[in-house]
């Protein structure tokens, strides 16, 4: 698998970023957790890291060159996130993606100007609301609906599982228009924060210390010019996000695993239990190895999908099989590194404790695993392999 030269520099500058600015906050970061803090970086802490990112060119590095973008391939953003796995430091380099992906595409002159290009360029933020109470990985269930009211729209329902609602300048609302059963009359809008109707309901903990937002949108009244995309075709460039998320997140796997292998690896030539090093027990031995192999076999994947991305190519199976295959993959070898530290393992002075929770909450947003088997297993019957 031959890697562009100028993207294996990129990944060497991500790596030394990661190791050198990012890898350094983690105590700081989850002793705040452990004391019931949020898992989140300060304000005096972010702002260096982001002034870093302007000064060694890691800023929009997927967004337009007319943005003043790299406009980067989705392979060598591959790179980019595998790097960015190997820390628990809760940090990406601005824009945050995917959402991008599904704007370039559709957004109208004046969304590119109001909404795409501050976006593109770091200077706004948004979020996406797909899932209900209800209805989290099946669009059939989803009920939020909005009608047309003059050259307005009018938005009923409710949204939940939303990551970044409070820091975002608009959020990206999937609602019914039409009568689909599924996908069809699903459309994509543009709703901005403050706008009356658009509740905050609550804020959700999860595990690891992240949160999420139940929202609410009662009579929420929007201008038509923000509707994006087409009306009741908003499923196609949602799908376009979700497989540029479930590629990224497949890169991330590959950044978490190599984390909890290496941690694992330097921690088993060193402990000696009833007189033999761990690294000479068969069954760690063993761990290793599968785990060596699952890595590379799930780095191979991800590059495989984004080279067929770049060129236009149709990855939706793809993406599935690495959302599943990724998040196994590191799920059970960041399992294998706690249980070969022991009761050191279980502690929250580890970053292992926190990759953990982040994998485990990976198994279940951008599509539970067993959706995606379900989808899979469709798919095969029906084409074959």
């Amino acid at each position: 698998m031959a890697i562009a030269e100028e993207h294996r520099m990129l990944q060497d500058l991500v790596a030394k970023f990661v190791d050198r600015e990012l890898i350094p906050l983690e105590p700081a970061v989850l002793q705040r957790e452990t004391n019931g803090g949020k898992f989140a970086l300060t304000e005096e802490e972010k702002a260096p890291l982001l002034a870093k990112c302007k000064e060694l060119g890691l800023w929009g590095l997927d967004s337009p060159e007319e943005f003043g973008g790299a406009n980067l391939p989705v392979e060598a953003l591959a790179l980019v996130n595998e790097e960015l796995g190997r820390t628990v430091t809760p940090f990406i380099f601005p824009p945050d993606s995917p959402n991008l992906h599904m704007m370039m595409q559709v957004a109208s002159p004046w969304q590119r100007e109001r909404y795409l290009e501050p976006y593109a360029r770091g200077e706004a933020t948004s979020c996406i609301a797909i899932s209900e109470p209800g209805a989290g990985g099946d669009p059939a269930g989803m009920t939020t609906r909005a009608v047309q009211d003059g050259d307005d729209w009018v938005i009923n329902g409710r949204k939940i599982w939303v990551s970044n609602v409070p820091a975002c300048d608009f959020i990206i609302l999937m609602a019914r228009t039409g009568e689909g059963k599924r996908q069809e009359g699903v459309t994509a809008f543009i709703v901005e924060k403050g706008t009356p109707g658009f509740i905050i309901e609550r804020e959700i903990p999860m595990i690891g210390g992240r949160r999420t937002y139940e929202l609410v949108f009662e009579d929420c009244r929007v201008p038509a010019r923000q509707v994006l995309g087409e009306l009741g075709k908003g499923y196609a460039p949602m799908q376009l996000r979700l497989n540029v998320r479930r590629l990224e997140m497949g890169a991330r796997c590959v950044g978490m695993a190599r984390r909890a292998l290496s941690m694992m690896i330097e921690h088993v030539k060193e402990r000696t239990t009833f007189g033999v090093k761990l690294s000479d027990r068969q069954a760690i031995q063993w761990w290793i190895a599968d785990g060596a192999t699952r890595v590379h076999a799930c780095r191979l994947m991800v590059h495989n999908a984004a080279r067929t991305l770049d060129a236009g190519g149709d990855v939706r199976g793809e993406a599935s099989m690495i959302k599943v295959f990724g998040t196994e993959m590191a799920s059970d070898i960041i399992d294998q590194a706690m249980q070969s530290f022991g009761a050191m393992g279980m502690t929250k002075e580890l970053p292992l404790q926190q990759l953990s929770n982040m994998i485990r909450v990976m198994r279940i947003y951008e599509g539970p695993t067993e959706v995606h088997r379900m989808s899979l297993a469709r798919r095969v019957l029906k084409e074959g392999i």
